[in-house]
């Protein structure tokens, strides 16, 4: 059982910037993938981010390259995303993902985050 919590969401101007975070605990492998996804109420689950398990590789949504950066902390089992330049576009709940990579990218996580809200105001 993997435990996902995130962190950081809030209420940003367009143009500002936010960093969440999100930690994993419990049972855990050593070789993972982690993600983003984020939803509003009118749009299906989307595909934001992905890294690598040793954080080498991301990927990115294409409305979001340039402008988010996902990265790894020293503690593995924590995972960042970087977000700027925000715009109202932007505004969901952001979740947090956890398994294997083409799984992530997917959208077949094998644990998922409560989430939390970004909301960008124009």
């Amino acid at each position: 059982q993997v435990q996902l919590v995130e962190s950081g969401g809030g209420l940003v101007q367009a143009g500002g910037s936010l960093r969440l975070s999100c930690a994993a605990s419990g049972r855990t492998f050593s070789s993972y993938a982690m993600g983003w996804f984020r939803q509003t109420p009118g749009m299906e689950r989307e595909f934001v981010a992905a890294i690598s398990w040793n954080g080498v590789s991301t990927y990115y949504t294409d409305s979001v390259k340039g402008r988010f950066t996902m990265s790894r902390g020293n503690a593995k089992n924590t995972v960042y995303l970087q977000m700027n330049s925000l715009k109202p576009e932007d505004t969901a709940v952001y979740y947090c993902a956890l398994g294997g990579l083409a799984g992530v990218r997917d959208g077949r996580a094998d644990s998922w985050g409560q989430g939390t809200q970004v909301t960008v105001s124009s």
